[in-house]
């Protein structure tokens, strides 16, 4: 049973959109001076040790040797950590930042349908609906780049971007799936995989990184511990605290952020299309959740009254 949330979740809730949705635009500063396999694989490496020190400190160990554990494990790790991370990377080299961060809005819609058949959590006429409309908003952002595959990098940056909210999303399945386990000993393990997997690709097609000036060289770093190790600790004691559910209220904010520090800070150019996507996403993902969200809602208003 869900918690009613509270002014410090509120707070995080807030906080966590904030970071997540800044992450796109941090992407394409790193790019600046640094391959996307180096980004990649710096974030995921820099995420893994900060979260394996926090294990240290807070007393938890590695669980024991459980098969079918460490098989969800791994795969955990390649599809949240190295195969989105690596995506998102290259494909931020020819798209804007905004529309990465508009792709990843479509994750809690594609979890839907899979969830319905890999899960146990059917797909019912108003959440339908709800991935209808969501799909309709992912097909008017792509749309165009669709019409121009075989043309230049962009169509197929386009498609790594959903490509990598794909991933998260059948990743959100087997971590739905997995055996009981601490989730920030999951974490860490995880951020471990995907290190194990990008570090020996980076060293392969990029070499060993270089200093490549402050802008490019702490956006880089920030990407390992900001978004990747605080946000994780950050999005425990959310769940913990409020439930699952609250936790959803990010997905709305990280789009309209990233959008947001896109224009602002990259200065970087909104279609008109951007804002349809978005609203017939957002609306999509309020349609589907309208139950829980509304329950939610309702017991807040309550702890507060």
């Amino acid at each position: 049973m869900t918690d009613n949330p509270t002014h410090r979740d509120w707070g995080g809730v807030m906080a966590l959109g904030l970071i997540w949705g800044a992450t796109f635009m941090v992407v394409s500063i790193a790019l600046e001076g640094y391959g996307p396999v180096t980004v990649a694989a710096a974030r995921t490496t820099l995420g893994a040790v900060a979260l394996l020190a926090v294990m240290v400190i807070t007393g938890r160990g590695i669980p024991r040797w459980d098969r079918t554990l460490w098989n969800y494990i791994v795969w955990i790790g390649l599809l949240s950590t190295a195969l989105p991370f690596v995506l998102l990377s290259w494909g931020q080299q020819f798209v804007p930042s905004a529309f990465a961060g508009l792709s990843m809005a479509a994750i809690p819609l594609m979890v839907l349908p899979l969830a319905h058949f890999f899960s146990d959590e059917p797909l019912n006429t108003r959440k339908f609906i709800g991935v209808s409309l969501g799909f309709c908003g992912a097909l008017v952002l792509i749309g165009p780049g669709l019409t121009q595959l075989g043309q230049g990098a962009e169509p197929l940056a386009q498609l790594a971007c959903i490509g990598a909210a794909l991933c998260y999303s059948v990743a959100s399945i087997f971590t739905r799936r997995c055996p009981p386990v601490d989730p920030v000993t999951l974490a860490a393990l995880t951020l471990v995989v995907g290190s194990l997997v990008l570090l020996p690709v980076m060293l392969a097609t990029e070499g060993v990184p270089g200093w490549s000036g402050s802008r490019s060289g702490l956006a880089i770093i920030a990407l390992g511990l900001v978004p990747t190790a605080l946000a994780t600790l950050l999005r425990v004691s959310i769940i913990r605290s409020a439930g699952s559910v609250f936790m959803t209220l990010v997905n709305y904010q990280v789009p309209v952020w990233s959008m947001v520090f896109g224009a602002w800070v990259l200065s970087e150019a909104l279609p008109l299309r951007f804002f349809i996507a978005l609203a017939l996403i957002l609306t999509g993902l309020a349609i589907s959740q309208w139950v829980s969200l509304t329950r939610m809602l309702k017991g807040s208003g309550r702890s507060a009254a």
